[in-house]
């Protein structure tokens, strides 16, 4: 995980122009392993009851956020329009939907929608290690989770198209 954590953020400070003074110190852009399990401790000491999700900032560099996400139960299914999202599996498993079509679909925003799940699509078992890229536009869910699962979740938004 500590690589991995590495890896991101490199690959996002190389993307982006050197930050200002003042907002460098802003802009959390390493964890630790020990951070990492200290935010997963966090999560689960602060969940309540039958709260599906909860999701928690690691890593900041506008325009990236990278989220740790401690899911308890089954949650919405989402797309998001304008930015694909990539997963990977810290620790745990779910079954993971892709593709289909949203039921009981919502405007969250300008760019997302949520629905209660998934018409279609196709099902995979994910599990501790795996990476899964969720292209822009694809409806996604986890639609069943095997007592937790741990993720980290970066949203990737495309650049304007020349």
């Amino acid at each position: 995980i500590p690589a991995l954590v590495l890896t991101l953020s490199s690959a996002i400070s190389a993307q982006q122009p050197a930050a200002p003074a003042a907002s460098a110190a802003a802009a959390r852009t390493y964890l630790s392993a020990a951070d990492v399990t200290a935010l997963i401790a966090k999560a689960k000491a602060e969940r309540k009851g039958d709260q599906a999700l909860l999701a928690q900032s690691m890593i900041q560099l506008a325009p990236y956020n990278v989220s740790l996400e401690y899911r308890a139960a089954v949650a919405n299914a989402a797309v998001h329009e304008t930015e694909a999202e990539l997963f990977y599996v810290v620790d745990g498993s779910a079954t993971l939907v892709t593709g289909g079509k949203l039921t009981n679909s919502n405007r969250t925003n300008a760019e997302n929608l949520t629905g209660s799940g998934i018409e279609g699509g196709m099902s995979r078992r994910v599990a501790k290690g795996d990476f899964i890229m969720v292209p822009e536009g694809t409806p996604h869910w986890f639609s069943a989770i095997d007592g937790t699962v741990v993720l980290m979740s970066l949203h990737l938004p495309h650049s304007p198209k020349r």
